[in-house]
């Protein structure tokens, strides 16, 4: 395993350890010649399986003792350009669940302003990347409104290319979104910037914030448009046990009023542009 996979760094020394053990036991059993060539991703099932096992053992220890066992982000890279990978448990991971493990490059968890019959709802949006140009809605039909979310953020991808993804060139990629809907708002109304942090994801190949979920509604020049009801929006973030909610500066007067029961169980930070919140949002 050495040289071609490189462990996290929530892991310490015995952790290192013991799903060193694992994987070199399961290797033994199922590639008894040691001059047999493991394909990568045999080596990667066995590593993530090995992975998961001592993270199912760090778990509990961090029910006894939070304070010492607290980094549970255990993840890999495989290969010198791999993109770091995280490993969950399944008994831990819910597909509607704000979990505190980064998410993949492209994906992420957004809330909408809603409707006032609906109010606000929560999102999940992943992006895929690869050879082209465009950008593919998977979801048919789309919904008008999120249609246009996409193309608003499309459109200031390639106008801000240099501030948000650096050299990479976005009009040589093909981007496939997809949109999922966890509450009563199925429009992905105003979702413009979480689309654009999905996009600048995939292609720079960085993982989203853990826990965390973005809230912004862009128009083609690029601003920030007024959100009425950072209040409500924060309420939900806290009864989908979101650890983070990103959102943009000019709702701060409004969370004067936002319980000080809610402040103590989430963060609350704030960006002050597509490009800042497209920095924050994503894992340097």
């Amino acid at each position: 395993m050495q040289g071609r996979v490189h462990l996290g760094g929530a892991l310490s020394g015995r952790d290192i350890e013991a799903v060193n053990k694992t994987v070199s036991g399961l290797m033994k059993l199922l590639f008894p010649n040691p001059d047999s060539p493991v394909a990568d991703t045999d080596l990667e099932w066995i590593v993530r399986l090995a992975l998961e096992s001592r993270r199912r053992v760090k778990e509990q220890q961090k029910r006894c003792f939070k304070s010492e066992f607290r980094n549970t982000h255990f993840s890999y890279t495989l290969g010198p350009e791999g993109v770091e990978q995280f490993v969950s448990t399944p008994e831990l991971h819910s597909d509607e669940a704000i979990e505190s493990d980064p998410l993949p490059p492209g994906q992420i968890w957004a809330a909408s302003m809603g409707t006032p019959e609906t109010g606000p709802g929560l999102f999940r949006i992943e992006v895929t990347s690869g050879p082209g140009g465009g950008v593919k809605i998977l979801n048919q039909p789309a919904a008008p409104a999120f249609r246009e979310s996409v193309k608003i953020g499309e459109q200031n991808l390639y106008a801000r290319a240099k501030e948000v993804v650096g050299d990479r060139d976005p009009r040589e990629h093909e981007f496939s979104i997809q949109m999922r809907a966890i509450d009563s708002d199925k429009s992905g109304s105003g979702l413009g910037l979480p689309v654009l942090v999905s996009l600048c994801g995939s292609l720079l190949g960085k993982n989203t914030r853990g826990g965390t979920i973005i809230v912004g509604a862009l128009n083609l020049g690029g601003s920030i448009e007024t959100i009425p009801n950072a209040i409500r929006i924060a309420e939900l973030a806290v009864d989908k046990q979101a650890q983070t909610l990103l959102m943009p500066v000019s709702v701060r007067r409004q969370l004067n009023d936002l319980p000080d029961d809610l402040w103590t169980r989430i963060s609350i930070e704030f960006y002050k542009d597509a490009a800042d919140a497209v920095f924050k949002a994503l894992v340097e």
